[in-house]
């Protein structure tokens, strides 16, 4: 008998439910939540112009630059590299950064490749994580990397690697 009066109240509730529900997988939350903050933006971030930009200004003030994933083996194994001759580099993490998407974006424009790691030395893109471990068992991998100019030679501290290049003359 009470089962009668309050099912169309639960039936009821269950729609209003199954409303949000559609109405919340067909918004586009991502769009609007930028490292835990709201913008007002439907396309937030930065856009294609600015990502190059951006991309341009860490190459240029760090000599060994690295544009990352977290949980790549190839990006690891271009950091491993990096860091068992002991040379300081830049890390840019896509999958951590706020536009992420955007700067492999750019990145793929520039150098015509979308696949990570993008790897620069002194401002040239040198490839990926094989073709950074190549290089290196090539021996033309420090030569590059003492070709640095001077205000490249100290990266800043955040994301960076191991410490101060030192050659293994």
């Amino acid at each position: 008998m009470y089962l009668c009066i309050f099912r169309p109240a639960v039936i009821l509730k269950l729609d209003i439910i199954v409303m949000l529900i559609q109405f919340v997988s067909s918004y586009d939350i991502v769009s609007h939540l930028r490292m835990g903050n709201f913008t007002s933006s439907t396309t937030g971030g930065l856009s294609s112009t600015a990502c190059v930009q951006y991309v341009r200004e860490v190459v240029s003030q760090n000599c060994v630059v690295i544009f990352s994933k977290t949980t790549c083996p190839y990006c690891k194994m271009a950091k491993n590299v990096f860091n068992e001759i002991g040379a300081t580099y830049k890390v840019v993490e896509l999958d951590e950064h706020y536009d992420g998407r955007r700067l492999q974006e750019a990145l793929a424009q520039m150098t015509g490749a979308r696949t990570v790691p993008r790897v620069f030395i002194n401002g040239n893109c040198i490839g990926g994580g094989s073709d950074t471990k190549q290089l290196h068992q090539q021996g033309k991998l420090v030569p590059l990397i003492e070709q640095c100019a001077p205000c490249c030679a100290a990266s800043s501290s955040e994301g960076s690697g191991s410490g101060q290049f030192e050659s293994a003359k």
